[in-house]
């Protein structure tokens, strides 16, 4: 009787530790995915809404936080020179892939890794970048999302010609410490003659940019628009640059919508969100035992042009009505 016993409580305890090993097993098979965002995790920034847009895609592919996909998030705050840190502190963590939309993040995990699949979602030429080999046909780890910004800036300065009529002098605010900006603003600068059109470069610097410094100076150099360049940076103070540009009368031209709702007069770009939700197909694939070598970088095909007519009015700006009619969000 006591032999069974034993031999029972044996057996049982085996069982049970079976089960363990199983379910340790089946934790670890949970993929992890990392990902960076260039904002905060605060509910107001900007940046929110685009993981959001993620996960969301995500879920639309059967996945379930925290079920069978696990994320690991780092938040940049806008700071760029954070950010290579925060890439290797995800790079440790040996996930299944990382997700990364800042092409000084970019750079840093190229540096850090050449396995771990790196999925990005990108404001400049990849390739021009030295990223990856081309965008058919990628090579290494890196896949994703880019936009090519010579075509959208020639667009840009288009459209500000037609708005703009017989004004002639732009001026471009960028972050100079930047490699992402330095590469938008040599596409500007080569659009621009076939335009006649005249660049003046305003330049700041982070940690905490001089914008009433480059306002005035944009004064100086008699500008009579205002291109702003997209980076982590400059999002930190949309709502500042939009109201600078108001108080100097500045036409501005930005690279992504919420500048617009910011109150800046317009903008021409492709949707975040929605390259941000697609970014999370390239990780299922990923996940599925694709190499990102062999998945093609996508380029957005519909652009959006949003105009902001309320700040137009309080410059005196007159949208013409052919630039309204093509407009596909106007704030009013």
């Amino acid at each position: 009787m006591n032999k069974r016993i034993v031999v029972f409580c044996l057996a049982t305890t085996l069982f049970f530790v079976f089960v363990h090993l199983a379910k340790a097993q089946q934790a670890k098979e949970v993929p992890l995915v990392g990902v960076l965002s260039n904002g905060s995790p605060r509910p107001t920034d900007t940046y929110v809404q685009l993981v959001e847009a993620f996960r969301h895609g995500l879920r639309d592919l059967g996945y379930v936080e925290g079920k069978n996909v696990l994320l690991e998030y780092r938040y940049a705050e806008g700071k760029l020179d954070r950010m290579p840190a925060l890439v290797t502190e995800l790079v440790q963590l040996k996930p299944a892939a990382i997700v990364l939309s800042s092409f000084v993040a970019i750079r840093a995990a190229k540096q850090a890794t050449k396995t771990i699949p790196i999925v990005m979602i990108l404001s400049v030429d990849p390739v021009a970048g030295g990223i990856v080999d081309s965008l058919a046909r990628p090579g290494g780890n890196f896949t994703g999302l880019a936009l090519l910004t010579r075509d959208l800036s020639a667009k840009r300065l288009e459209l500000l010609t037609e708005v703009l009529q017989k004004k002639s002098r732009v001026a471009v605010l960028w972050d100079s410490d930047a490699p992402g900006p330095k590469i938008a603003f040599e596409e500007y600068t080569a659009a621009a003659p076939s335009m006649k059109l005249q660049l003046q470069s305003v330049e700041v610097r982070g940690p905490t940019p001089d914008f009433d410094a480059a306002f005035q100076a944009a004064a100086k150099g008699h500008a009579q628009a205002l291109i702003t360049i997209r980076n982590p940076l400059l999002a930190r103070y949309m709502k500042q640059i939009a109201t600078l540009a108001i108080k100097s009368r500045l036409p501005s031209m930005c690279e992504e919508a919420q500048y617009v709702e910011s109150g800046c007069v317009m903008s021409y770009a492709a949707s975040d969100p929605n390259r941000w939700q697609r970014a999370a197909i390239y990780v299922d694939k990923i996940l599925k035992g694709r190499k990102p070598a062999d998945l093609p970088i996508e380029q957005p095909t519909k652009f959006e042009l949003v105009i902001n007519l309320k700040a137009a009015k309080q410059i005196g700006l007159t949208i013409p009505p052919n630039v309204l009619a093509r407009a596909d969000k106007v704030i009013k």
